[in-house]
């Protein structure tokens, strides 16, 4: 099986998942596809899926910039990069992601984080003063299946707290989407349509 807007990505490659659902892959070109970003930030390459995929929605000229913690992951996702047209596109650096934000000069025009939960909250408040006017931040797992409401875990803790910092945070506005695992969008508060 393979996911559509990913030529050749299988889900599954040498027991890796790549992604859960090949939906998530055309919401990712979708969202993309809709902001025109000129600079993209991706926060946790894991396989590179959504980083190929996003690539698919970029408009000529754009570029993404994925952070990636493990080497291992990070290999196996440039092995995929280096197989696609749309991995020239694609600037993986390994290492703390917190380190690349601090590196990579804005405005960041779309930024997804799909990493360390724990690591939210310092994500995105590395990321908000670089936003552009019109930019927006795109935060998966941020339900957690429901158990934000009753965390289980110290994930389902760190996601919940993520979530009141966001939504108490007066330079944004947010909405939660119930798609798969909950997906959060985020943009500057008092930005215009």
């Amino acid at each position: 099986m393979t996911a559509t807007r990913v030529p050749g990505l299988p889900l599954i490659e040498n027991g890796w998942l790549i992604s859960t659902n090949p939906a998530s892959g055309e919401e990712a070109v979708a969202l993309v596809a809709m902001a025109a970003p000129r600079l993209v930030v991706e926060i946790g390459t894991f396989t590179g899926y959504s980083a190929l995929a996003m690539a698919g929605g970029l408009p000529e000229g754009g570029r993404i910039v994925t952070c990636e913690l493990s080497s291992e992951r990070a290999d196996f996702a440039r092995s995929w990069f280096d197989r696609s047209p749309l991995g020239e596109r694609i600037d993986l650096r390994v290492g703390p992601a917190l380190d690349t934000v601090a590196a990579v000069q804005g405005p960041y025009d779309f930024v997804f984080i799909d990493a360390d939960k724990e690591g939210y909250t310092g994500y995105y408040e590395a990321v908000v003063p670089k936003l552009s006017p019109r930019g927006l931040i795109v935060v998966d797992n941020t339900l957690r299946d429901g158990d934000v409401a009753d965390p289980m875990d110290d994930g389902d803790r760190a996601m919940a707290a993520f979530n009141a910092h966001v939504h108490d945070d007066p330079r944004t506005e947010n909405v939660t989407l119930t798609v798969r695992d909950g997906v959060t969008l985020i943009r500057r508060a008092g930005t215009a349509p």
